[in-house]
């Protein structure tokens, strides 16, 4: 095992102990949010990052599955587990709509024509009787999973999403480094090259497209159980913004730089709203411009790219 590997391996390792001790020094509501945003910032990684696709109407797939489990468990009666799954499964489906009409198109236009079609959901959500409109959605039960594990308690729900977070984090893990992922990486460094292998493209990116949408969708599903309500904000174009700045903050194209990324922009929201109010998002703006024009790479692009000059230059 060469050294990039054993570094990778202590990295997950960190990350696991990490996950399972936080909530004994940190609040579990804000690490069941951190943990959320984390997984939706990678799911949306996998389609910018890897693919090279950048979507503007992520939050329709993440507020799609947050609405649907909602009213499973809530007005249908149906259990926690199941009412996730179904969740994910509307944001699958919806992703397949989405992709089959957009993946077609490439740059500006792919871009506007994902804002175009989710802020279409938007309206919808804030029409249908089901949604609350703007009231939202409340008082959604987090119930038992598996008809055993109270979910109630925050700690015994954390470690529930901190699982469901792991297997989304190994599934994309497991994808990139896949023949698939590779096929990915060729589309995102030149397209016309990989026409010209023969790779159809275009099921390609629809297949990575309904995988993003998937995994938006259990993100956004379990973050529906975790606060008992989903308004409108989680369908809203902002919180495509918001992902699309973790991931950019954080490091594109990195495993884990969308979670630095949503763990970071989470912990400044919870931070600084309280203090400064609406000026936190003037703040998160600033840094963001920053980190544009200083930090292109992201945190963890430039922490892996000072890593290799010191590595190189000792070697």
């Amino acid at each position: 095992m060469n050294s990039p590997q054993r570094y990778r391996l202590a990295g997950y390792a960190l990350l696991l102990v990490a996950g399972l001790v936080a909530p004994l020094v940190l609040y579990p509501v804000f690490l069941m949010n951190a943990l959320c945003f984390a997984l939706f910032a990678c799911a949306f990684n996998l389609l910018l990052g890897y693919t090279g696709l950048l979507s503007f109407g992520h939050a329709a797939f993440f507020g799609t599955a947050a609405y649907i489990t909602g009213y499973a468990a809530k007005v249908m009666g149906i259990s926690t587990g199941l009412a996730i799954l179904i969740g994910t499964a509307a944001a699958v489906l919806l992703g397949i709509i989405f992709g089959g009409l957009s993946i077609r198109r490439q740059g500006i236009y792919f871009a506007m024509i994902t804002l175009a079609l989710s802020q279409l959901v938007f309206f919808v959500y804030l029409q249908a009787p089901f949604t609350g409109g703007e009231d939202g959605m409340q008082a959604i039960p987090r119930g038992k999973l598996l008809w055993v594990i109270n979910l109630d308690k925050d700690l015994t729900l954390y470690y529930v999403v901190f699982a469901i977070f792991l297997f989304g984090f190994l599934l994309i893990h497991r994808t990139i480094h896949s023949p698939f992922g590779q096929v990915m990486k060729a589309i995102r460094e030149n397209e016309p090259r990989a026409i010209s292998l023969g790779y159809d493209v275009n099921k390609y990116k629809l297949i990575a497209f309904v995988l993003s949408a998937g995994l938006t969708g259990l993100a956004g599903a379990t973050n529906a159980i975790v606060f008992t309500f989903v308004t409108l904000t989680d369908v809203d174009w902002h919180t495509s913004g918001d992902v699309v700045l973790m991931t950019l903050l954080g490091g594109m194209g990195s495993i884990f730089g969308p979670v630095v990324g949503a763990f970071s922009i989470v912990t400044l929201e919870s931070k600084l709203s309280d203090k400064v109010g609406s000026l936190v998002t003037v703040i998160i703006g600033a840094i963001f411009v920053v980190c544009v024009l200083l930090f292109r790479r992201g945190i963890v692009g430039e922490v892996q790219g000072l890593y290799r000059r010191v590595v190189g230059n000792r070697a």
